[in-house]
């Protein structure tokens, strides 16, 4: 099956945006040509480009579209269902993660695993920092996380959205 893409241009920068079939693969900060990847719009494409669009405009309050996390471990799928129910303008520590998935010592583990999120935004992952008050990582580099944070406790008030996405057990 294709792997499609699109570039799209955001308020924080462009971002890539990959699907395969019915699903959204990856997001990448930056405009990216993926080899073997095909510059077609697709649904899974066109919705996320809404979404996203939607999102910095203050007009879509959660995501809607199939999320497929290619490879990904068991213990990497419960971190991303557990850091999509974080609300929005809301935080939480990769402490409090490894907690609430039922592993309490896989503090580092969520961090790793955060670390190279394919979907952020999709993955709100910039919604997790250390215990410390520190940001932590993003595969955006911290500056990102910083910006998309503060635009979202700027924006959004934390009883107004209800991120929605869903997960493909596939």
């Amino acid at each position: 099956m294709a792997i499609h893409y699109a570039v799209y241009d955001t308020p924080i920068g462009d971002v890539t945006i990959l699907s395969q079939g019915k699903y959204l693969t990856g997001l990448m900060f930056g405009a990216v040509d993926p080899i073997g990847a095909v510059n077609e719009e697709t649904v899974p494409l066109y919705d996320a480009i809404m979404s996203i669009n939607q999102f910095f405009h203050c007009e879509r309050l959660g995501y809607n579209i199939p999320l497929n996390f290619l490879n990904a471990t068991e213990f990497e799928k419960k971190v991303y269902e557990y850091v999509m129910t974080i609300p929005y303008a809301e935080t939480r520590t990769y402490q409090d993660v490894a907690e609430a998935i039922g592993e309490p010592n896989a503090e580092k583990q969520v961090m790793n695993v955060l670390g190279k999120n394919p979907l952020p935004l999709f993955v709100p992952c910039h919604r997790v920092v250390a215990k410390t008050g520190n940001l932590g990582v993003y595969v955006g580099g911290i500056e990102l996380k910083r910006k998309i944070i503060n635009f979202e406790k700027a924006v959004f008030s934390k009883d107004s959205m209800e991120p929605n996405p869903t997960i493909s057990r596939d």
